[in-house]
């Protein structure tokens, strides 16, 4: 209600999503830890939040009554030291660090996935960056890579054919590379999106969502279903890079700042509840209807698009039966969010358990120190 923010929320718009079945879908944390400087990937600075310390999220992906499965997304992998020199000048960057323990297909192997029996048909990678495109070496070549438009012709062949491709060669031999065509395919649009059915029973889409990088995609998954005796339909949004923090979407003016905001995210000073209005003095814009960040318009293939592709996941965002999950979102480490991490659970019950509303502020947890800052400053000037 609008009551519960500090101002009045635009109703959520309707998305039109089909009927369908659902898709067995788990998270899994596929060990990386990233640090990035913060301005690297948005503006403006808030001071005490300098850099993204992340991990990066793989999604296992089943048709249950096939039992088909794929992967959305493959995190880094392991040997990254083994990157094409592209990428290599990324890392090496001033302000970043990259550790990675374990590569999905090792996590998968050891948890009863038979990956290198041919287990997973497909890859999806949300798009190229290192941090998504994992070790495909480490899967059969009957493993296919699917990628957004325009990736194979930017970026092919790979290093070291093409000595500025930030793939390698080694990945992709002899194996099917497949590019989704969002122009000629058959193609829906659910919320502002086009989208593949890639079962072709609803249960799981992808999402043509550029801008971030050349070809980049979303998922959006069904994990309960009202045709199959469920109370609702509930989905799982895997925003991938569409942002890289909460403060990029959030808030919106369908999901103001709250009056209130509980898990707290600012437990030293508020145990339990926490004003809103003390984060609303922070914000760059003054405004707690307004994400807190803006896209830097260094890093994205085209700013425009990639803007557009945040602002269409904010409405998916605002609607109660959708978890808006993006590639990097350390918060949801947290175990009070609740999340059933893959091998022990799937994402099917998140919103019986209140994981969504669990996680959707705790992002402001990186903003404590200047929330808190600034609440001092005023009681000092009072």
């Amino acid at each position: 209600m609008a009551s519960e923010y500090l101002y009045p929320a635009k109703p959520a718009p309707a998305l039109n999503i089909p009927p369908g079945a659902s898709a067995k879908v788990r998270i899994i944390n596929s060990t990386a830890t990233i640090q990035a400087p913060v301005g690297v990937f948005m503006y403006p600075e808030i001071r005490g939040h300098e850099l993204l310390h992340v991990p990066a999220f793989s999604f296992l992906v089943e048709q249950p009554s096939s039992g088909r499965k794929i992967l959305f997304d493959l995190g880094c992998r392991k040997d990254w030291q083994n990157f094409p020199p592209a990428v290599q000048k990324v890392i090496n960057g001033p302000g970043w660090k990259v550790d990675v323990q374990k590569s999905v297909s090792e996590i998968l192997q050891e948890n009863g996935v038979d990956v290198a029996a041919g287990a997973i048909e497909a890859i999806v990678w949300s798009h190229w960056h290192f941090d998504h495109t994992g070790d495909p070496s480490l899967f059969p070549t009957s493993t296919a890579i699917i990628a957004g438009p325009g990736m194979k012709e930017a970026f092919l062949p790979g290093y070291p054919t093409n000595p500025e491709s930030p793939l390698l060669e080694s990945d992709l031999k002899g194996r099917e590379l497949r590019s989704l065509d969002f122009e000629n395919s058959p193609t829906l649009k659910i919320g502002q999106f086009r989208a593949i059915d890639y079962f072709n029973d609803g249960s799981f889409y992808l999402l043509d969502a550029p801008g971030h990088a050349i070809g980049h995609v979303c998922g959006l998954a069904r994990v309960t279903s009202s045709l199959e005796c469920d109370k609702e339909d509930t989905f799982i949004f895997m925003g991938a890079d569409a942002a890289h923090h909460g403060g990029e979407f959030r808030p919106s003016e369908y999901l103001p700042l709250p009056k209130y905001i509980q898990p707290s995210p600012f437990s030293r000073k508020y145990p339990t509840s926490c004003p809103g209005h003390i984060f609303e003095t922070i914000h760059p814009g003054g405004k707690g209807s307004e994400p807190f960040y803006r896209l830097q318009d260094h890093v994205p293939h085209s700013l425009e698009q990639a803007e557009q592709s945040c602002s269409h996941m904010q409405e998916f965002d605002a609607a109660e039966n959708v978890f808006v999950i993006i590639a990097h979102d350390a918060t949801l480490l947290d175990d009070q969010v609740g999340i059933e991490w893959f091998p022990d659970g799937t994402l099917r019950n998140w919103k019986e358990k209140g994981c969504s509303e669990r996680a959707r502020w705790a992002f402001l947890k990186d903003f404590a120190e200047a929330a808190g800052e600034a609440e001092m400053n005023s009681q000092a000037s009072l």
